[in-house]
């Protein structure tokens, strides 16, 4: 069923989660996101984006712009699709990435060709919701992690944790702030999908990566709160100014 977006959800998706219509004046760090699955371009633009974080090699490029990225193409499409009730092609195809600085610091925003927005019908919501997920995942990311993957050299799994730890936050923390009863129940209901029930398919993956990197929670001298441990390093440590680790870092751990 087509429907849009009302005028103070559109302006919560723009300014919190870098969804924007417009187009940015830096070309040379703006691309469409299906440039990235050709293994030339995308080792350009990695080159380029190096810089940005002052990154030693491809491998910690790649693991961090991954993060930018994850956060794209994830936050707007999972926030829209549950809290709303609605969603749009987020496809590979239909995203653009749009450099943006805030503050000196380089936060992109994502740009879609086709707003068209769609909302399930009575009935078919499991339908509509499979439909989008697909479309976020196997028709996105997993595509664009595997052409990373292959052009950084970087191992494909910690490019799918660091889109997993965006999924958990979202639905752990930032959903949950000013959720009616409603609401609170499709969180609960799409997380668990998500996590346990959603087949490897709709991933486009051999396995359900964000069921994979659910660890349980423990307590860390870092945080005040439980947290995952990673898995996976993310290598943030490589371009930390003062060398430190995240708190869920696996090495530390260790």
């Amino acid at each position: 069923m087509l429907s849009s977006f009302k005028p103070e959800e559109m302006d919560l998706l723009t300014k919190h989660f870098r969804l924007t219509k417009n187009t940015s004046s830096d070309r040379e760090l703006s691309v469409p996101a299906v440039d990235l699955l050709d293994e030339a371009k995308c080792m350009t633009y990695l080159d380029r984006v190096t810089g940005i974080f002052q990154s030693p090699s491809k491998i910690v490029t790649a693991s961090q712009f991954s993060k930018r990225y994850s956060f794209l193409m994830i936050a707007p499409s999972l926030y829209a699709m549950t809290m709303f009730n609605k969603g749009w092609d987020h496809s590979v195809q239909n995203c653009h990435i749009e450099s943006v600085y805030q503050d000196k610091t380089w936060l992109p925003k994502v740009r879609l060709a086709d707003l068209q927005v769609t909302q399930p019908t009575d009935g078919d919501r499991h339908e509509w919701r499979d439909q989008m997920i697909k479309s976020i995942f196997a028709g996105n990311i997993s595509r664009i992690w595997c052409a990373i993957s292959k052009a950084a050299k970087i191992p494909i799994t910690v490019l799918w944790e660091n889109t997993a730890i965006y999924v958990y936050w979202l639905y752990e923390k930032r959903m949950e702030e000013g959720s009616d009863k409603n609401q609170k129940v499709r969180i609960h209901e799409d997380f668990q999908y998500l996590l346990d029930e959603a087949p490897a398919s709709l991933f486009g993956y051999t396995e359900n990566p964000l069921k994979k990197y659910n660890s349980p929670k423990c307590t860390v001298s870092t945080s005040d709160q439980p947290v995952r441990i990673r898995k996976t390093c993310c290598y943030y440590y490589r371009i930390s100014s003062n060398d430190s680790y995240c708190s869920t870092c696996p090495i530390v751990r260790r």
